[in-house]
């Protein structure tokens, strides 16, 4: 065993561990603050029960902080070995853990994706980013992307995209969708960008044929694809199979959005998206969370309305405001200046993250390193396009800040996994 001893720790890297509680501290205010009650005593920790107190959400965050402390040092004591020779292992235990979920979990919200240990709760999905990420980072060290072998490309698809069948399979579709954030890492180490660009691509061209009419796309990109072939002609003579064959994709796709938009989403999937794009079509049903939360986050002004302030907040117009809608109480209450003091955080937590992932000297932990900034940032960036308006409501919580204990234990788990890795960055990995 090699745990983090007194000299070893001199090696932890002190400035990310402090944006983490910070981070962790203000999540906490902005909890207590999405969960305060007016009518609540002025002291509750002195006038109510442990029972009452467990019906605030703060409270909860408060145990859950608690016994994150516990786990940040079981994680820094643990063999820094153990997250490379484990990583299958705990790849495989998490795979049975999410087939358990979709057989036991009882529907809530229309998705079985909880485990409930008595008053416990827990979403396996969470902790799969971890283990997927494991799991990718050991593969990966013992293969050249570069190489653009296409056997190690499926087995590498295949990892990221098992979790990901099961997870939407119980109709989680927000977690599902972070594990696209992984593609970040994999391009970082080696594969080919055309994947990435083809990606992007059909993803756009997906967004065009809801917003756009279809004639009008399919006309304008077979304009597009005869020009080319006009303006080189060696198109014509090397590239013309290759040519109709993607004309033809992109047909087929945008043809075949309306069928996978009204056969295979969700009534609520679909209402999401049809929020995003005409946010004004039903403001007080269907577009009543985006509508509020806009309305938080402009209220605020420059400077808020001071800590427990907010209207929004205290007559609890945003749902789902300690979860998902969190950071409409930084916007509320702390205004422009305390959003981008956050924003500013988490911008630095992740420049942070990559320079630590960079100075790795195994592959493992340096793949690793970019797997966890890279679902950091698409957490952040979702959860924040979210709340904006700017992208469907998926979801997707606010790393460190959303009320939680799955959440609030899973982000401290992928980070301080890291930690413990880059602590012994001088010391050989198996890989």
């Amino acid at each position: 065993m090699s745990p983090v001893t007194p000299r070893s720790s001199r090696s932890i890297d002190w400035p990310l561990l402090l944006i983490y509680l910070v981070l962790v501290g203000l999540g906490w205010v902005a909890v207590y603050a999405a969960s305060y009650s007016p009518d609540a005593p002025a002291h509750p920790l002195s006038a109510l029960s442990f029972s009452e107190l467990m019906a605030f959400n703060w409270f909860k965050q408060l145990i859950w902080m608690g016994t994150a402390v516990i786990l940040i040092a079981v994680l820094l004591v643990v063999d820094y070995k153990a997250y490379d020779t484990l990583a299958y292992v705990l790849y495989g235990g998490m795979i049975v853990l999410l087939l358990v979920t979709l057989v036991v979990a009882r529907p809530i919200a229309g998705s079985r994706s909880w485990l409930e240990f008595g008053p416990v709760r827990l979403q396996p999905a969470e902790f799969a980013k971890f283990t997927t990420a494991l799991a990718a980072s050991r593969f990966m060290a013992g293969i050249n992307l570069r190489n653009q072998n296409w056997r190690d490309q499926a087995v590498l698809a295949g990892l990221t995209l098992l979790p990901v069948a099961l997870i939407l399979a119980s109709n989680e579709t927000g977690q599902a969708l972070v594990f696209a954030a992984l593609l970040l890492a994999y391009f970082r180490e080696g594969m080919s960008p055309i994947i990435l660009l083809l990606l992007a691509a059909g993803g756009i061209i997906l967004l065009l044929a809801l917003l756009v009419p279809k004639l009008w796309l399919v006309g304008g990109f077979t304009v597009v694809l005869a020009v080319a072939f006009l303006l080189n002609s060696r198109l014509w003579r090397h590239h013309l199979p290759l040519s109709l064959g993607a004309w033809a994709l992109v047909i087929s796709m945008v043809f075949g959005v309306d069928f996978f938009f009204n056969n295979v989403l969700q009534p609520h999937q679909r209402q999401r998206i049809e929020m995003l794009i005409d946010p004004g079509k039903d403001p007080l049903g269907k577009g009543w969370n985006v509508t509020q939360s806009k309305i938080a986050l402009g209220s605020g002004g420059w400077f808020g309305k001071g800590f427990l302030n907010g209207t929004q907040t205290k007559f609890d117009f945003v749902p789902e405001q300690s979860t998902d809608f969190i950071f409409c109480t930084v916007g509320e209450e702390w205004g422009w200046a305390g959003c981008l003091v956050v924003i500013g955080l988490y911008l630095t937590l992740l420049w942070r993250i990559l320079l630590v992932a960079e100075r790795q000297k195994s592959v493992f932990s340096r793949t690793y390193g970019y797997c966890a900034a890279s679902i950091l940032f698409v957490h952040f960036t979702v959860n924040l396009g979210m709340t904006m308006g700017l992208m469907p409501v998926v979801g997707i919580p606010l790393p460190f800040f959303s009320y939680g204990g799955s959440s609030l234990w899973s982000f401290t788990i992928l980070l301080f996994a890291l930690l413990a890795l880059d602590a012994h960055r001088k010391q050989d990995l198996v890989r």
